[in-house]
């Protein structure tokens, strides 16, 4: 069948997440010692990360809710510090939206949005994350015709769900659909499993970890659109 859809990650696919991450930690941070003093600076990164473990622990739940997550992580911080449920709950509310706000100023790979519109043209594209990016949010948003996180299943990738709810939303059969991914295991493996075609993006050169191999592999996306070209000729 022809290939119709093209898949993609987000983080470390279409953009290097970190910097994103550290600018939306700082905002958080800020956020905090401004209106909740008392909260956050005894904690050092090593000690906060010690903190935010202790809340994974508690709250199993939580592992395909990463939003969920830092938002129980930001109430117990305050309420640890004195802080009322409710006053606590109401900041973080707040402290959450300061870091999601700064999340969703990536800067995108430079060939990225030329890709993207390249690839618009021919082939309906979507968004699957386990992370809690909305792709709607980025200069990216335009190309996008669907987006799925994995906090709206419960379950993330190499999990089918996102996979399955992607084939239904285009409304296509899974080796019609081609599934680009920095992770080997959440997106090659998840998506070979279920019957997709995979391009890995490699920026960083690694030696594949073992396994299934994607079908192509790219080191920058400007050569998405021979990888894609490559798979529906079936070479």
């Amino acid at each position: 069948m022809a290939i119709k859809v093209i898949t993609f990650d987000l983080d470390n696919t279409l953009w290097d997440v970190e910097p994103a991450l550290l600018r939306a930690e700082d905002a958080q941070r800020r956020w905090l010692l401004e209106h909740r003093p008392g909260t956050i600076e005894q904690y050092d990164h090593e000690t906060l990360w010690e903190f935010k473990k202790s809340v994974w622990k508690r709250f199993p739940q939580f592992v395909h809710n990463i939003s969920a997550m830092r938002h129980q992580m930001l109430l117990e911080l305050q309420m640890a510090a004195g802080y009322e449920e409710e006053n606590a709950r109401e900041g973080a509310k707040q402290a959450f939206a300061e870091f999601l706000a700064e999340r969703h100023r990536v800067e995108l790979y430079e060939e990225a949005l030329g890709v993207l519109e390249t690839l618009a043209q021919d082939y309906s594209l979507g968004a699957l994350t386990n992370g809690n990016a909305d792709i709607y949010k980025t200069d990216a948003g335009e190309y996008f015709d669907f987006a799925f996180l994995a906090e709206e299943f419960g379950a993330s990738k190499p999990a089918p769900d996102m996979f399955h709810a992607a084939m239904t939303a285009a409304k296509v059969s899974a080796d019609e659909i081609i599934h680009v991914g920095d992770n080997p295991e959440h997106d090659i493996q998840g998506a070979s499993e279920v019957g997709m075609f995979t391009v890995w993006m490699n920026s960083q050169a690694e030696q594949w970890p073992g396994g299934q191999r994607a079908d192509q592999e790219i080191e920058n996306l400007r050569h998405l659109p021979e990888a894609i070209a490559a798979i529906a000729s079936g070479q």
